[in-house]
């Protein structure tokens, strides 16, 4: 039986300091990728230890140019009565994250359909991906969209990652980056164009990776409020555990 925690996620970000409350990650690679220069709480904090981790945070990011603070809970648990009034009055959002694997050979089959490409990103590969992903990080503007054209190279260059495009008939219409260990494969950043939704290329991407890594176990997140969780678990992800953050920006 796996015991995949949140500890086994894929991060690029550096750990630069560490102490008994948390951990502090930073990337000065790509300052404006909230995912990746943040806090994570080794354990509960009190309101106390919270309000003076976030105005550490606060100091440090303005002093590299960054507008926002980005705080992680530990796994499994719920942030207190207390927290919350204090996140609620102080306007912070607040989510959770759900994560989720599944035994290659418990995923559902999947009808190839004919129209459905899928390739391994190469030098051939690379720029539709970069494309791809482009238009799609344009969402966040033009200056996370050029920051993250550099990481998706940096990632081309990683054996320990791999890059998935999805054609539909010959389109660009899917893609998913999947980071190799020992144990397992993880599922990131899966997404379909709006425009090529409902037709299985998400399945056909995911499909890939079982028939790809078949002895391994397959990791996700999954947004813990929105709609692809339960598509993970139609599909027979199985959940193991949920874990909140916390973010603020500042105009």
């Amino acid at each position: 039986m796996n015991s995949f925690t949140f500890e086994h996620i894929y991060n690029p970000g550096h750990v630069i300091a560490e102490n008994a409350l948390y951990l502090h990650i930073h990337y000065p690679e790509m300052l404006t990728r909230y995912d990746s220069n943040f806090l994570a709480f080794k354990k509960q904090p009190t309101l106390e230890e919270f309000m003076e981790a976030a105005r550490f945070l606060r100091k440090f990011h303005q002093a590299n140019g960054q507008k926002h603070v980005k705080f992680l809970l530990p796994q499994d648990h719920t942030p207190s009565e207390e927290l919350r009034d204090h996140f609620k009055q102080e306007g912070y959002d607040v989510g959770f994250n759900e994560l989720y694997s599944i035994a290659p050979d418990q995923f559902p089959s999947v009808e190839m359909n004919p129209d459905i490409e899928v390739k391994e990103v190469g030098k051939e590969e690379l720029q539709d991906y970069l494309s791809f992903q482009y238009e799609q990080d344009m969402d966040y503007g033009p200056d996370f969209a050029d920051q993250k054209v550099d990481m998706h190279k940096r990632n081309f260059q990683n054996p320990r990652i791999m890059q998935l495009l999805a054609f539909y008939k010959g389109t660009p219409a899917g893609s998913v980056d999947v980071i190799i260990e020992e144990d397992s494969a993880e599922i990131d950043g899966l997404m379909v164009h709006e425009s090529f939704q409902k037709k299985g290329i998400g399945s056909r991407l995911q499909r890939y990776v079982m028939e790809r890594f078949p002895d391994k176990f397959i990791i996700l997140v999954a947004d813990g409020e929105d709609t692809p969780r339960q598509m993970y678990q139609k599909q027979n992800y199985r959940y193991l555990g949920f874990r909140y953050e916390v973010q603020k920006v500042y105009e």
